[in-house]
């Protein structure tokens, strides 16, 4: 498996601006965890992210919303891992109809793409981890 894919719903708490709007740094966070998921997957340890080499907001994100975050290994080195993610908002909430109101959305809206390297030290990979 070289992806892996995380759903949940922002919450109330996750609103940090006027409007519900929620923070571009709660989608870093969600990256950091896709791709944790994705190097005990492949090497039996969590590792470190190094860096971001890009990451682009392209669309607003909303208390209420759902969304889909995913991690994919574009590269992999001796202890680097090379991953590409992005987030897609699947269900959009719908404050101005009502305060529970939402839409599935038909197709998914791209709201946050970036490149980023995580390391696995050498002495904590585990080739035969099951």
């Amino acid at each position: 498996m070289n992806k892996v894919t995380h759903r949940l719903r922002l919450s109330q708490a996750d609103a940090h601006y006027g409007g519900n709007l929620v923070d571009g740094a709660k989608v870093l966070a969600l990256f950091g965890d896709v791709a944790t998921e994705l190097l005990i997957i492949l090497d039996g340890d969590e590792g470190l992210f190094r860096a971001y080499e890009e990451v682009n907001f392209l669309a607003p994100l909303y208390a209420g919303d759902f969304i889909e975050v995913t991690a994919e290994m574009i590269q992999k080195g001796n202890t680097s891992r090379k991953m590409k993610f992005t987030c897609h908002k699947v269900i959009s909430s719908r404050p101005d109809i009502n305060a529970s109101a939402a839409d599935k959305l038909d197709e998914p809206i791209l709201t946050t793409t970036a490149i980023g390297t995580c390391i696995v030290p050498k002495d904590k990979m585990r080739v035969n981890h099951g």
